[in-house]
């Protein structure tokens, strides 16, 4: 089979000739001149959605699950450790429904409320504007809010505003009234949410200028400075994009992008547990093609903005699969696989290479929801596949991107489309060279040498996230089946470090 030669970091793509046997070079150009990694591409999104807020992050004052005012402690103490940058709240879907003044005040006197987008449950607004921003700030998370566009009005959006940033003024003596005498800091604002669908279902032209009319109101505060996101397209709409760029580009900070890893051939989203292996392979090539994506709607941005000052948030993206059998309906409840490392580890690694556009992404949902951090059932808790994913890849936030090169044999699968087996991402930050690699292959490890001549070091060390069968996840029977282990098999020889990549693996190596 003709192989290409597979270039990471770099504009070159040569087609060479080699086999699976020969292994791979990873071979790395560190730069001073290379971009740096926006930590904000490690983003959650926490929306008003199953049991994503409602028992994954908040259990009120009053529960016997171990919490602190009202936070899960065990949730806490997990998301710490993936140094969270950024959270996006409240949906989502939820954000065009959600009217912020419901969840204000005394908890006993917040009015109920329909989830009409997720499964009909009653909403009791118990987590509103204080629960989320006090939770940000004992997280040291940037808050990201989704302003209702699609059923909430101008004036309604810029009193929110003025009740978290102003220092004074009736909106905000109402937020000291209820106990928040300081403002809080908000940087990101989206401006609706899926306005072509249930935000509103507007046509491009029409959401364009409603943008341009709703961000006008949304006011800068005593030096608080909004950075304004309008809401972008679902992965293949490039007019939508083309439109808002054209129509808006000069009152916007950054345009969303939502794209989904779902099976999409059968009429289902397919089991997250259940698949064979040309699923696998499939679902990875329908990831890995979120670039083509990402570079076709980079390519329009660049028509209008050729300075690259508008940012591109990837504010939902993940897997989408049906929902476990026995759930609730609507709730969007799955399981979460190796499968779903590998979707996760090969997602971060495009968005690294994209970053001087793409400065934001949110995987969808941080507990309970989708492609999930966290499952929690009443007081246990489990830390998903994805989750470790996050945090061995903590080191490449913020950090200088060192641009590479490497050979990897491809695998055609359904749809004519090209896996490559082998990917990879490196950066480099505090004098420490962070190396992570992927292996997809079922069943082969590959052999991989990486030169070192140009990268200083005295101590090598590493991580390995894999499993014995790509099927197996964690749940509350057994929440350790899938988890990081030290790995210690790289050794360096004469400048070349040297390991063998197992199958279906995820291993970073540090280099301090």
């Amino acid at each position: 089979m003709n192989l290409k030669f597979l270039v990471l970091g770099a504009t070159l793509l040569t087609a060479i000739s080699v086999t699976a046997e020969e292994g791979v070079t990873v071979n790395l150009y560190p730069s001073k001149d290379a971009p740096t990694i926006n930590k904000e591409i490690y983003g959650q999104f926490a929306e008003h959605l199953g049991t994503c807020i409602y028992g994954g992050i908040w259990v009120g004052e009053n529960s016997p699950i171990p919490n602190t005012n009202g936070y899960r402690n065990d949730v806490l103490e997990a998301f710490r450790a993936l140094h969270i940058p950024v959270l996006r709240w409240p949906g989502g879907c939820f954000a065009d429904e959600y009217h912020w003044e419901d969840g204000i005040g005394p908890k006993e006197n917040r009015p109920r409320m329909v989830n009409n987008n997720w499964g009909g449950t009653v909403e009791d607004n118990s987590f509103g504007t204080h629960e989320f921003f006090n939770l940000c700030e004992m997280l040291g998370i940037e808050p990201y809010l989704s302003g209702n566009v699609g059923s909430g009005t101008v004036e309604e959006l810029a009193n929110w505003i003025e009740y978290i940033t102003a220092e004074d003024g009736p909106q905000a003596q109402l937020r000291k009234q209820n106990g928040r005498e300081k403002p809080w800091h908000l940087k990101y604002l989206g401006v609706g949410n899926e306005s072509w669908g249930c935000g509103g279902s507007f046509t491009p032209e029409y959401y364009a200028d409603v943008y341009r009319r709703y961000q006008t109101y949304c006011r800068n505060f005593n030096g608080n400075k909004l950075y304004k996101i309008a809401s972008g397209a679902s992965d293949y709409d490039y007019n939508w994009t083309e439109v808002l760029m054209k129509k808006a580009a000069n009152r916007m900070d950054g345009i969303s992008l939502h794209y989904y890893t779902v099976a999409g051939w059968s009429g289902s989203k397919g089991a997250a547990t259940k698949f064979s292996d040309e699923d696998y392979y499939w679902t990875l090539g329908k990831c890995l093609e979120i670039e083509s994506v990402i570079k076709e709607h980079m390519r329009i941005m660049d028509k209008y903005d050729s300075k690259k000052r508008v940012g591109l948030m990837v504010d939902e993206w993940g897997t989408w699969w049906d929902e476990e059998p026995g759930t609730i309906k609507g709730h969007l409840y799955q399981q979460n696989t190796m499968r779903d490392a590998m979707v996760a580890a090969l997602s971060l690694n495009i968005f690294h290479n994209l970053t001087e556009r793409v400065k934001m992404a949110n995987i969808a949902q941080i507990a309970n929801v989708l492609q999930s951090m966290v499952l929690t059932k009443d007081k246990q808790m489990v830390l998903t596949p994805t989750y470790y994913v996050f945090k061995m890849y903590v080191p490449h936030q913020d950090a200088t991107l060192i641009p590479l090169t490497l050979n990897t044999p491809y695998r055609m699968v359904r749809a004519n489309r090209l896996v490559p087996t082998i990917s990879a991402t490196a950066s480099q930050k505090d004098g420490i060279v962070t190396i992570s690699l992927t292996n997809i292959d079922l069943t082969k490890p590959c052999e991989v040498e990486i030169p070192l001549k140009d990268i200083k070091f005295s101590k090598v060390s590493g991580e390995i996230l894999t499993a014995a069968d790509i099927h197996d996840y964690n749940d509350f029977g057994a929440p350790e089946k899938v988890t990081l282990k030290p790995f210690d098999k790289a050794k360096v020889s004469k400048d070349v470090l040297r390991l063998t990549l197992p199958a279906k693996s995820i291993v970073t190596i540090s280099l301090h």
